[in-house]
């Protein structure tokens, strides 16, 4: 038997369930900071039998499960990071009512134990680096595309200022920039994995580290369907017996940061990727609309970029099946 404990993370708490064999529950609350994580560790231990197997279950919550997710993984405990709208079908086919942060963990506790859901991978230090950096560098050029927009609007007497700050703001994307690269550089992996997707026509030095921080090892993915999925660039079909048949657009559910890093490079690919540009022109011969046809190229690019990855070959359009096969 596997103990199963759920998790409801929030910004400054986390309310733990503990699901005995019995089908009773243990309960308490934490801080979501290292010194909560640390007592709700020793909460675990203490209510586990010695030698039993355990699995902590949380929902992925943006940043604010990632820190306990490392911290419990680091500490050989398994960890689970599930997407929160399979909770909310599971906690609707359960019949649940109310909602409360107690109730959520004793949700994700019995999620846990009846799906038995796979274990979460914490990425490498230099992974976990490089995924920072990207963050902040998009954080940096929102911020600057943001002044940008108001000085075009500024009176003149505030321009200066907001000149001054787009000038530090640049200072700080290029130096944030160059630890990016440096991260890849002294990582051998990331480095080997660089010089990779810089052989696939369209990938360029904005989008591969992005692919390196959101795909991390690329063995995590059983499968090139599973990282399209993770993509967000799974198609959405709708059928219910002859009146409904609709297809629309991709599935929601993924990564929707790592679909968006590969909206240009697809446009890029559409003309300078032998394989991909095939591909757009075959889709715009049979007059498909031009989101779609990008989205459909997205798709294929990361599927190469899956392969070139996984056999740790560099892209060769002549031993890849055609676009479309």
């Amino acid at each position: 038997m596997i103990w199963s404990v759920g998790i409801d993370v929030s910004k400054a708490k986390l309310d733990a369930a503990l699901l005995r064999v019995d089908g009773k529950y243990r309960s308490k609350v934490f801080a979501n900071d290292v010194s909560g994580f640390q007592h709700l560790l020793q909460w675990i231990q203490t209510h586990i039998p010695p030698g039993e197997a355990v699995q902590v279950c949380m929902e992925a919550t943006g940043a604010y499960h990632e820190a306990l997710a490392l911290f419990l993984f680091d500490h050989g405990v398994a960890v689970s990071v599930v997407n929160p709208l399979l909770v909310k079908r599971f906690i609707e086919a359960d019949g649940v009512r109310n909602k409360t942060d107690e109730g959520d963990a004793k949700c994700l506790a019995r999620f846990c134990r009846l799906t038995a859901p796979e274990l979460w991978e914490a990425p490498s230090v230099g992974v976990r680096t490089l995924q920072a950096l990207v963050l902040r560098l998009d954080t940096l050029q929102e911020m600057l595309q943001g002044e940008s927009n108001r000085l075009d609007v500024a009176h003149a007497s505030v321009q200066q200022s907001i000149r001054d700050v787009m000038l530090g703001l640049e200072e700080s994307i290029q130096a944030v920039r160059e630890q990016i690269r440096k991260t890849i550089d002294d990582d051998p992996d990331l480095k080997q994995r660089r010089g990779l997707l810089e052989s696939i026509p369209g990938l360029g030095d904005k989008t591969i580290p992005k692919l390196l921080a959101y795909i991390g090892r690329p063995e995590r993915f059983k499968s090139v369907k599973a990282l399209i999925a993770y993509a967000s660039l799974a198609p959405l079909i709708r059928q219910s017996g002859t009146s409904l048949n609709k297809h629309k657009g991709t599935h929601p559910q993924g990564n929707r940061a790592l679909k968006s890093a590969l909206y240009y490079p697809a446009m890029v690919a559409g003309k300078y990727n032998p394989l991909i540009a095939a591909f757009w022109q075959r889709l715009k011969a049979q007059n498909k609309p031009g989101k779609v046809i990008v989205e459909a190229c997205m798709h294929k690019l990361l599927a190469i970029a899956y392969g070139v990855l996984k056999s740790g070959k560099p892209f060769n359009p002549h031993h890849l099946k055609p676009m479309g096969a």
